[in-house]
């Protein structure tokens, strides 16, 4: 068995331990306790006693095993609730409906289930509990658009914004401008009722109001930032009619805004995060480490065009190849955070494999460097890999076989190319949701 088959090896047991970190079920038994009569979350202690009834309600990719852990530690005593997950990302429940819909694309299942969690929510009263659990996926796995938006416009408002290279701060700007429940709205729904909000955060830096578009936090968007983010990209006149109208209407202040810090919304409701990408990047350093590797933590926060990041990841592989900086050989590269990829040609891919596949087309040549770029959902953009792993070989290998690695960057078709060449990332379903993680190994 060669060296470069044992990094590979080692570099997928480098992003199990990460995944392993970002178990949702842990992250809620961490931060969620019952002693006695008493709740503790997020360090806060709440009596059980001033509570007649507890919900459960909530959205995103890992929002499933979050509720498993949930009945675990409170079982009979939830009333009820929903939960709305991606198809697939299942967990089996006692107490709490869930409910299947689709990303990243919402569906009429997504409407389904997010009316009957804004029905739950309304109804409840003051001496009732809530408990809502976010996760990654959420912004479209919850939606539930405001009059007159249809969901097949939202669906095209939606598209749009993930071929543009939007950031996900300005994707949710806009999204939380065109629901009915985003941006604090569920916990105005929710009032005069007591919310606890449980977040596993994907996004960079753990923006409250960004995490699954913040339906239980105050927002920090407005209307106008919304407009901006349609004009930066050349959306403004492609976008619906509807939209056009609802944003212009809010900007004039013609429709209120979302609720922001101070509003009577949030004096009975808390947000506590339970589990972010820094967690599952402390993991990958831990075990790099133990596996005999000098770990190097670049970012937890790395945004930005995904080929342009790679190239620097790759860049700085050479470095610590040729001079043994930042890092002595045999050193880990880790990185976690979201890029993003302006879309520009037809193929099928997503950021992780697209990461890469230009790391690898940088690094053609170069031997003894592994590649590895994994999301922690196990599912990169529209298809069932999480991601895809590399090295120095693999664009010459893959040049014998007939395939033109730059053509199929070209066409942000990574995909094809890995299911040709060899090196998909394949997971399955992990039920959680921490962005991603990114590996390079030099030997």
């Amino acid at each position: 068995m060669t060296r470069l088959v044992v990094a590979q090896r080692e570099a997928r047991a480098i992003f199990r331990a990460a995944l392993q970190a970002a178990d949702p079920v842990a992250a809620v038994r961490r931060n969620l306790r019952f002693i006695g009569q008493t709740l503790v979350a997020g360090g806060r202690q709440y009596s059980l006693r001033s509570f007649d009834r507890i919900w459960v309600v909530g959205a995103g990719k890992a929002s499933a095993a979050m509720a498993s852990a949930v009945e675990g530690l409170l079982g009979k005593r939830i009333a009820g609730g929903m939960v709305n997950v991606k198809y697939g990302h299942t967990a089996r429940l006692r107490h709490i409906e869930l409910n299947e819909c689709g990303h990243p694309l919402p569906d009429e299942q997504g409407v389904r289930g997010a009316t009957r969690i804004a029905e739950i929510v309304h109804q409840a009263g003051n001496r009732d509990l809530i408990l809502c659990l976010i996760s990654g996926g959420a912004s479209a796995l919850l939606p539930l658009p405001a009059p007159p938006i249809t969901l097949e416009e939202k669906q095209t408002v939606t598209q749009m914004l993930l071929a543009s290279g939007a950031s996900i701060q300005e994707m949710n700007a806009v999204r939380k401008h065109l629901s009915a429940i985003k941006g604090g709205q569920l916990a105005r729904l929710a009032r005069p009722a007591k919310v606890i909000s449980l977040l596993l955060s994907d996004v960079v830096g753990d923006q409250l109001d960004v995490i699954g578009s913040g339906p239980t936090a105050p927002d920090t968007s407005t209307f106008a930032d919304a407009r901006s983010v349609l004009g930066k990209y050349g959306l403004s006149e492609r976008v619906p009619a509807s939209v056009r109208h609802r944003i212009a209407a809010g900007v004039r202040g013609s429709l209120p805004e979302t609720p922001k810090a101070g509003d009577p919304a949030f004096r009975r409701a808390r947000n506590f995060i339970v589990g972010s990408n820094r967690l599952a990047v402390d993991a990958a350093e831990a075990k790099a480490r133990q596996l005999g590797f000098e770990p190097v933590v670049l970012s937890t926060t790395m945004v930005g065009e995904t080929r342009e990041v790679a190239r620097v990841h790759a860049a700085i592989a050479r470095e610590v190849a040729a001079s043994g900086r930042p890092a002595k050989r045999p050193a880990c590269l880790i990185s976690g955070g979201e890029t993003t990829v302006t879309l520009r040609g037809g193929g099928l891919g997503g950021r992780n494999q697209e990461f890469v596949l230009a790391a690898a087309i940088d690094l053609a040549g170069c031997p003894g460097i592994v590649v590895l770029s994994g999301g922690t959902d196990g599912t990169d953009g529209p298809t069932d890999a999480a991601g895809a792993i590399a090295d120095g070989s693999t664009v010459a290998a893959a040049a014998a076989k007939g395939l033109d690695a730059q053509r199929y960057l070209d066409d942000n078709d990574s995909y094809h190319f890995f299911e040709a060449a060899g090196g998909l990332l394949m997971t399955g379903p992990t039920r959680t949701n921490v962005m991603d993680v990114r590996l390079v190994l030099v030997l």
